[in-house]
């Protein structure tokens, strides 16, 4: 199977199936746009002009979620439940965690302090949703799953915000923060990004004026 991953080195979809590709073992080549500005030949074949992207032969997979499902029904461990309804739920939480990733953008972009205590609440708020759902040390116990490695570019980028600007609140999520924890000790999670991520994140913060940095 000839795999061909389209990545950007800072976009956490993109990481998400990184983190599925290299937790399963599997074989795989990247190949970095700038999305700045992107190839013509990127964006005859991405409908949405977004990364991922995943060419499988001939074939052209978007969007992460779909990526690391199919990655999931093609490799061996499994990654998803067998039971219908816990996939459905898992379903639902990677959705949810989507929808935080796009928060969390907007909370690493705040320009003043009043912009990003309006926005770290709301981040804040929305992440306790996740306190309860936790069975530890990932999120349905022992094993790994897709709710893992969809959460893990989120957790990765919120410890270096933390790092950043320590008035965050992310002391105040224990159960969260021994998730990230066990996340980010996995070789699958550290391998995903560049050796220079925590640098290129800071100058991407810095770039964009946030007042994180």
């Amino acid at each position: 199977m000839n795999l061909e991953l389209i990545s950007f080195p800072l976009c956490p979809f993109v990481q998400r199936s990184m983190v599925t590709l290299l937790h399963k073992g599997v074989d795989f080549r990247v190949t970095y746009i700038d999305l700045d500005n992107k190839p013509e030949w990127f964006l005859e074949i991405s409908p949405t002009g977004k990364v991922p992207v995943l060419r499988v032969e001939s074939t052209v997979l978007f969007e992460s979620a779909v990526i690391n499902e199919y990655i999931d029904e093609v490799t061996e461990p499994r990654l998803h439940p067998a039971d219908p309804l816990t996939r459905a739920s898992h379903r639902a939480w990677i959705e949810y965690g989507s929808s935080l990733l796009v928060d969390q953008f907007n909370l690493m972009l705040a320009r003043d302090s009043e912009g990003l205590n309006a926005m770290a609440e709301r981040f804040f708020k929305r992440l306790q949703m996740l306190e309860s759902q936790l069975v530890g040390p990932f999120f349905q116990g022992p094993d790994f799953s897709l709710v893992d490695a969809a959460f893990a570019p989120l957790f990765q980028r919120l410890e270096i915000m933390q790092r950043l600007h320590p008035s965050l609140g992310w002391t105040d999520l224990p159960r969260l923060q021994a998730w990230s924890q066990a996340l980010l000790a996995l070789s699958a999670v550290q391998q995903s990004v560049p050796q220079d991520f925590d640098a290129q994140f800071a100058a991407y913060l810095r770039r964009k004026g946030s007042c994180l940095i």
